[in-house]
């Protein structure tokens, strides 16, 4: 599509065919963004000839079997990608203020299964009339853009933002099922884990989390060329702890996340004088919204006496440098 300066209009274009748009941009297929809105192809196709020749320029190069995002389309993909997630948060909110109170937070995976989810019931109980909906996905969501009350955020203090709030912080310690322990009971000391099947993160060496890893905590016990009888590797923590539960060996567990494992006796510390020290801690990071509706303050007022008493589970008294204080 060809347009010389004279067909450049100067007015405003109308927004109906932009999601058309963003979807053919992220998928670089008329067909599969065509299946995503439930159009046909040639009804998408349509659309975006419609927006070019309202925007004056071609948005695509078209080839056999996929497009590419021209300098004009990549130029406007930059401005729609940010602004319609704005509008749907804006619609959602304005649904929320008219039906049921909602509160939506985001956090990764294993730490909603291991610590999240166990605890919501509570809350449930106590608010019958407030719905949750939790996005549990390994990447970070722009609190700005994002229809997200909350976010539970795990890192350093030096990555996160001023507001955020401190939970607790980490230690990790090496724990196992009892049974295992019982049926094999030389485990007195560092250097008897070689005798054990030890379990870790398949990539946790090629990630910034390698101060998760046994070969830090061997270093940290003196034990460098100390060998497993043999390593068992998952994606997530969740499943290393679940597999340590069902007696397949030993995990240096992250201690916040196995607190109530420990507690009911589904998990033993099994040297706990040997606990690692991790430069991580949990997060509360309220959104900019947060303390407009009551349904996410009491949310978050309940995030922070749980936080409390994991924080009291792990014997732990966070640094009042370290972030804002739950207390």
């Amino acid at each position: 599509m060809q347009h010389s300066q004279t067909h450049l209009r100067s007015r405003p274009i109308s927004a109906g065919h932009l999601r058309a748009f963003e979807a053919v941009s992220r998928h670089l297929n008329f067909r599969a963004a065509a299946e995503e809105m439930a159009l046909t192809q040639s009804a998408v196709s349509r659309q975006i000839q419609a927006l070019e020749e309202e925007v004056g320029v071609s948005l695509f190069l078209r080839h056999t079997r996929a497009v590419e995002l021209t300098s004009a389309g990549a130029l406007l993909l930059s401005a729609v990608s940010q602004a319609l997630p704005r509008v749907d948060a804006a619609v959602r909110q304005i649904r929320q203020s008219a039906g049921r109170k909602s509160v939506s937070l985001t956090t990764f995976a294993s730490f909603a299964s291991m610590w999240l989810i166990p605890r919501l019931e509570a809350f449930q109980r106590e608010h019958p009339d407030i719905d949750i909906r939790i996005d549990a996905s390994d990447v970070a969501v722009d609190l700005d853009v994002a229809d997200v009350d909350i976010a539970l955020r795990y890192g350093p203090a030096s990555s996160m933002p001023p507001h955020a709030v401190r939970m607790f912080g980490e230690q990790l310690t090496p724990v196992a099922s009892p049974w295992l322990i019982k049926s094999n009971p030389s485990l007195r000391k560092p250097a008897d884990l070689a005798q054990f099947t030890l379990i870790e993160a398949g990539d946790a060496h090629r990630t910034h989390l390698e101060w998760l890893t046994w070969r830090r905590w061997f270093d940290e016990q003196g034990l460098t060329r100390l060998t497993p009888k043999r390593w068992l590797y998952f994606n997530y923590a969740y499943q290393m702890v679940q597999a340590a539960l069902t007696g397949q060996g030993l995990v240096l567990a992250r201690l916040p996340l196995v607190a109530e494992s420990l507690a009911n006796g589904d998990l033993v510390e099994v040297l706990p004088g040997t606990r690692m020290e991790s430069p991580m801690a949990y997060w509360l990071i309220p959104g900019p919204r947060q303390s407009e509706r009551a349904e996410v303050r009491a949310y978050s007022d309940w995030l922070r006496a749980q936080a409390r008493a994991t924080r009291e589970a792990i014997g732990e008294v966070p640094d009042s440098d370290e972030g804002g204080d739950l207390d």
